[in-house]
């Protein structure tokens, strides 16, 4: 057993304790309270980290990490983008993850304890992406969080360039929208006439593997992220997806701030990042650092992400600037933690320092959104992955 001692505790969903005291055993929290209420067994190793702030572990719900190789192989051909067909819902970002990949090591240095990766945006419909514990591993076994995976769509410039520009189909963001419509389309078919073949094997269809990962898309199983930056693509994607009756998430919504009323009304879950990009195309040109102040203050659900690779680590800088323009540390907190952890559907697990998660806990001498603080620790599981206390 493990007592951590003294800190400040930032349950997230049951307040901030002051002089508080996580006990870990076997993996999972054991106990949270103050020093005064939470009796410490004499066997425990006690770790003082009195001056500390203790959180649960740092999320990133839309991150690259391993499928976007670091370092970059040559030729630059990354293994996050199968820019060969629009449509490869086949795809698996598992078989991407190399569990060595340095960007792993980065974002568990920097207090984060699960990432979420996944394709790129060059595709339509780019396959599934999956969850994983930042934990040293010697393969994907040790990392890889079973039944984690969702769908990756994209909308906007990033597939109209990639095929437009080579003069192939979609070329326009009507053509992006059709080859979405027409194939949700067809894997409903697909998955209706498995439904059939239920009670009738005549019915089967002939197998098509394409279809066959959307089956659980277009039956509400398996949640959707779609890329999206400029409003008219955010409506775009949430037409399509009450068509199909999607489950799904809005990914980037850089000018969701222009779409206010609808992203409340839809009862719409953003993530939002990362905002500090520099206009390198025209659709991200909206892009404000203000924005999740302005969603929080209409009440609409949004997670905080970084968009990257080993970049992940400087998230928690990027939220203390969204904090400087009007978020609230509140909501900060929500946003890197129990928020993702619920679009992940894991916050039964982790999310939250409550008693039954998993131990993942991130320990900073500081605010975790200062860019004067440093992590000092990351636990995973139970067990300390980085530790510099």
């Amino acid at each position: 057993m493990i007592a951590l001692k003294g800190g400040k505790v930032v349950t997230v969903t049951k307040g901030t304790i002051e002089n508080g005291v996580v006990l870990v055993e076997d993996g999972k929290i054991k106990a949270v309270g103050t020093v005064g209420e939470v009796s410490i067994p004499a066997e425990a190793e006690i770790v003082d980290v009195t001056g500390k702030w203790v959180t649960p572990g740092l999320i990133d719900c839309h991150t690259h990490i391993s499928t976007f190789s670091e370092p970059t192989p040559r030729p630059n051909i990354g293994d996050g983008n199968e820019i060969t067909n629009p449509i490869t819902a086949q795809l698996r970002a598992i078989d991407s993850i190399n569990p060595y990949d340095v960007a792993i090591t980065a974002a568990r240095e920097a207090g984060f304890t699960t990432c979420y990766t996944g394709p790129g945006s060059a595709n339509v419909i780019g396959g599934t992406g999956i969850s994983f514990k930042c934990k040293k591993g010697e393969s994907l076994f040790d990392i890889v969080i079973p039944g984690s995976a969702q769908m990756k769509m994209a909308l906007g410039e990033n597939p109209k360039n990639c095929y437009g520009g080579n003069k192939k189909f979609p070329q326009t963001r009507m053509g992006v929208a059709a080859i979405l419509r027409e194939t949700l389309y067809d894997a409903k078919v697909y998955s209706d006439k498995l439904k059939e073949a239920e009670t009738d094997p005549s019915k089967a269809p002939k197998p098509d593997f394409k279809l066959e990962a959307l089956v659980p898309v277009v039956r509400g199983e398996m949640r959707v992220r779609i890329h999206c930056h400029r409003a008219d693509d955010i409506t775009t994607a949430i037409r399509v997806a009450e068509e199909f009756h999607l489950d799904y998430t809005i990914e980037h919504c850089t000018e969701g701030y222009k779409i206010l009323k609808v992203l409340k009304e839809k009862n719409v879950t953003c993530v939002i990042g990362p905002l500090l990009m520099d206009p390198m195309k025209m659709e991200i040109w909206g892009c404000r650092q203000d924005t999740p102040a302005v969603l929080e203050q209409e009440g609409i659900n949004f997670c905080l992400t970084q968009d990257t690779s080993s970049g992940t680590r400087w998230l928690p800088i990027f939220v203390g600037i969204c904090m400087a323009r009007g978020l609230s540390e509140k909501t900060a907190f929500e946003a890197v933690t129990i928020r993702p952890a619920r679009l992940l559907k894991l916050d039964d697990r982790i999310g939250s320092l409550e008693v039954g998660k998993d131990a993942d806990i991130a320990i900073f001498d500081g605010s975790p959104f200062s860019n004067f603080t440093l992590c000092k620790a990351t636990m995973i599981d139970g067990k300390f992955e980085y530790n510099t206390l």
